[in-house]
């Protein structure tokens, strides 16, 4: 049988248009790129994106210092529709590119490192089950990034369903038992009454007397939680409610409004230190009339700082030697608008000295942005109540993070929500 060749020839302009089509394609694109500098469309869903790779079992880079922080990992047609779908900015490269970054970051001389993120946390948040007359900014953050989260109180602590979640938030919350120090100005607030009553009636379902009792067993699970690997985060009244809980257990600092008996007259003298975590030598107020815990509050009376000039610094570490901190503060600005809470900031003079100061507001002597390990596992302390909201007051609608996807104090909770994502590291000395 005849064989029959076929010859395909191309007239000169044709094979000039192929040329043209084919040397005009890219080279195969094989990472994605979430730069968190100033070119970053929505830093705050940029996150949401990172936990949600992570959660489909794909290893992220957290570039340290690199572009603020960016994040890269490895390319997919559905990570790239994920990110147009939620308005975040990213960069197609090549591997080339990609291995030259991790060469450029691992040089020796530059304050960068590659963290890579592996797990995605399981996340609890603190939170009363009843509807509060205030927002909680870490909820509002988690909310918008898309980031997944269980509501968990009393009962599921004293349950031990903290076993189940590797990170834990804790709302704005009084473990004092005083209800916020809220009862001069709101005591015939319907919303008021109704968490005192609800309050009251979980202590007794849960055997506890009193409710300062049940708050004092919650804080010590919570404690246990940490000691034993966990990661928590708190901001505003939760922080020194938390450690002043811990020094105050056996003694009775609540007035009779709260618990419906006196307070130990010599409660300040038989408070134990060493049973807190980031404070010692406070002072608490045994003043119902004052809507103060603690002077681990700095006073907003004698800050005498006007909100244009109310800043803290975040404090740079080595990346490549102190890798927790440095992804704590990862962020596009490095002076951040203060915002005030019932916790505005710590007093220095208040924190324990193993405590590790992130960022500051040193011409007032106060400290915003604190961390610690304690046993296995770790906590940060954030104080201020919103960061997109100067002086949040109860009753007033929510923040709208829509208006604010670049907020670089939002940064900072979302960067807690990530990091332990990471393989657990210790602070190297």
């Amino acid at each position: 049988m005849a064989r029959f060749r076929f010859k395909l020839i191309f007239s000169l302009p044709v094979l000039w248009i192929l040329m043209l089509v084919f040397s005009s394609r890219p080279a195969q694109a094989a990472f994605l790129l979430l730069p968190m500098d100033e070119t970053q469309t929505n830093h705050l869903k940029s996150y949401g994106i990172a936990y949600w790779v992570i959660s489909k079992n794909v290893t992220i880079d957290w570039l340290l210092n690199y572009r603020g922080g960016s994040f890269m990992f490895p390319h997919n047609g559905l990570f790239e529709d994920e990110c147009n779908i939620r308005g975040v900015s990213y960069q197609v490269i090549a591997d080339a590119q990609a291995a030259a970054i991790l060469t450029e970051i691992a040089a020796p001389d530059l304050n960068m490192d590659a963290i890579k993120l592996h797990k995605a946390p399981k996340i609890a948040v603190y939170s009363p089950k009843n509807k509060q007359p205030w927002d909680d900014a870490v909820t509002l953050a988690l909310s918008y990034a898309e980031i997944p989260y269980d509501v968990i109180y009393d009962e599921e602590v004293m349950g031990n369903k903290l076993l189940n979640y590797d990170w834990l938030h804790l709302h704005h919350e009084d473990f004092t038992g005083q209800y916020g120090k809220f009862w001069a100005r709101y005591r015939n607030a319907a919303w008021y009454i109704e968490n005192q009553k609800e309050a009251e009636l979980t202590a007794q379902a849960l055997g506890f007397s009193k409710v300062s009792l049940l708050k004092l067993a919650v804080a010590k699970k919570i404690r246990d939680f940490v000691l034993g690997g966990g990661y928590m985060f708190s901001m505003c009244s939760a922080p020194d409610s938390f450690d002043v809980a811990l020094a105050a257990e056996g003694v009775d600092i609540c007035e009779y409004m709260f618990d419906g008996d006196p307070a130990d007259p010599q409660a300040q003298q038989k408070l134990n230190f060493d049973n807190c975590m980031a404070f010692t030598n406070f002072k608490i107020s045994m003043n119902p009339q004052e809507y103060e815990i603690s002077n681990i509050d700095v006073d907003p009376i004698k800050r005498g700082i006007e909100q244009k000039n109310d800043l803290f610094t975040l404090f740079e570490f080595s990346a490549k030697w102190d890798p927790v901190p440095t992804m704590l503060c990862q962020n596009h600005e490095m002076v951040v608008r203060g915002f005030m809470g019932q916790t505005t900031a710590f007093n220095k003079n208040t924190l324990k000295p193993n405590v590790l100061v992130m960022g500051e507001n040193k011409a007032l002597g106060e400290t915003r942005y604190i961390h610690g390990e304690f046993g296995e596992g770790t906590w940060t302390f954030y104080g201020g109540h919103d960061p997109e909201d100067y002086r949040h007051m109860v009753g007033d609608p929510p923040t709208d993070l829509n208006l604010h996807p670049n907020s670089s104090g939002y940064r900072l909770i979302l960067n807690n929500v990530l990091f332990p994502a990471a393989k657990k590291q210790k602070r190297k000395t």
